[in-house]
């Protein structure tokens, strides 16, 4: 059974960033249909949630590798400054156990100082600002 699934999938496009968004988009939009009150509203996004789910299964099943690739690359660089937005907030996130992280009163340049070491004066290398916090 997995070598017949295996040769079916050859030459198919799969999974991609763009696949996954819609089939998780599909999905809540479906889920929110359950909610709504009205059974119009609720017929119409229940169809346009199973729409977003096809689609994303048509894009798994295609052969036009080449297109489907597009598609994902146009994707990806719509949603760049929403992603990077998040990657760096949760590297903030992470950072926060081991730093104090600051804003420079002259600049609004972020500077990241180690936590544990008192009350200490800070200069800021962009600016040359200095001002007393507490690590």
């Amino acid at each position: 059974m997995k070598e017949k699934l295996i040769r079916f999938m050859q030459g198919r496009y799969g999974t991609d960033t763009l696949s996954k968004f819609l089939l998780i988009c599909g999905l809540v939009v479906v889920l929110f249909s359950s909610f709504s009150s009205s059974d119009t509203v609720r017929m119409i996004w229940y169809v346009v949630g199973w729409a977003l789910i096809i689609y994303c299964y048509y894009r798994m099943f295609s052969r036009n590798v080449t297109k489907r690739y597009a598609e994902n690359q146009a994707f990806l660089a719509r949603t760049y400054k929403m992603r990077s937005f998040f990657k760096q907030q949760l590297e903030l996130m992470k950072q926060r156990r081991i730093y104090h992280i600051y804003t420079c009163p002259g600049c609004r340049q972020k500077i990241r100082i180690p936590r544990g070491k008192g009350k200490i004066e800070v200069r800021c290398p962009k600016c040359g600002v200095t001002f007393v916090k507490k690590s």
